[in-house]
């Protein structure tokens, strides 16, 4: 592995939920093995980190920022809409939007995932469809929980990619694929420094990126899971910490 301290540090946004009866934060383990898998050095960010002074001091000593998946979904008033998530995480909600916002500002590499890239659809004006199973011109992007974790992260549909993207070149000479679907909200409408990078079949969006950013990527599947397993999921997390290392040298703002 090398001296781990020479490799890009990665900032991990985590989820908080109850752990007998006491207020917890966790990060799954997937997340953590893709990025030390593919060179970065992760670190857990808590949701104490969202205040602006704290922020400010702890940007420049991370290289990349991830923000993963989780059980959570985005508030609706953030995007401009009536009622209330019942697995709601306000405080990941916090620490992520602002995190996505300066990440942009400061041209820090980004790679969101599920309920990262619904994150990333909000902070840059987007609104998010918050069930896609009423939609009947969807499939269905949900697991099955009651079938074991293999059966779920395997694949399930097809995505299409765009020409010209960033998904693109991390992908070559392969504008087709399957991926795993584990999701029951999606894009509905994006802000305008937000390209599409891939949808399904169904016309759901499947990955974006942030226009004029050195790599700002969301992806809706999941290609953490057993990340070594699969050379498209190793390119994506390659290009990451490629980018991140290139920040690395970078002058810091």
């Amino acid at each position: 592995m090398g001296n781990i301290f020479n490799r890009p540090v990665i900032g991990v946004v985590m989820c908080r939920h109850r752990l007998k009866q006491h207020p917890t934060q966790t990060l799954q383990e997937k997340y953590l093995n893709a990025v030390l898998a593919a060179g970065g050095l992760p670190v857990a960010l808590p949701h104490a980190l969202a205040e602006p002074e704290i922020l400010a001091d702890l940007l420049p000593r991370l290289d990349g920022i991830m923000l993963p998946g989780s059980p959570s979904n985005v508030q609706p008033h953030l995007y401009g809409e009536n009622g209330d998530e019942p697995d709601a995480d306000p405080g990941r909600d916090a620490l992520s939007l602002a995190l996505i916002r300066l990440a942009l500002d400061r041209r820090i590499p980004l790679f969101a995932i599920c309920r990262g890239m619904q994150e990333m659809v909000v902070a840059t004006g987007g609104t998010l469809h918050r069930r896609l199973y009423e939609l009947p011109e969807l499939q269905e992007h949900r697991e099955d929980h009651e079938l074991p974790l293999e059966q779920q992260y395997a694949p399930a549909h097809e995505v299409i990619v765009r020409e010209g993207g960033l998904l693109s070149q991390l992908i070559p000479d392969c504008n087709r694929f399957w991926v795993n679907s584990l999701h029951g909200q999606g894009a509905k409408t994006l802000g305008p420094s937000v390209r599409v990078e891939a949808h399904a079949a169904d016309g759901l969006v499947e990955a974006i990126s942030i226009r004029d950013q050195p790599f700002a990527l969301g992806v809706q599947w999941h290609p953490e899971w057993n990340s070594d397993e699969y050379a498209l999921s190793r390119l994506l997390f390659a290009g990451f910490i490629d980018a991140c290392r290139v920040y690395r040298k970078e002058p810091r703002p």
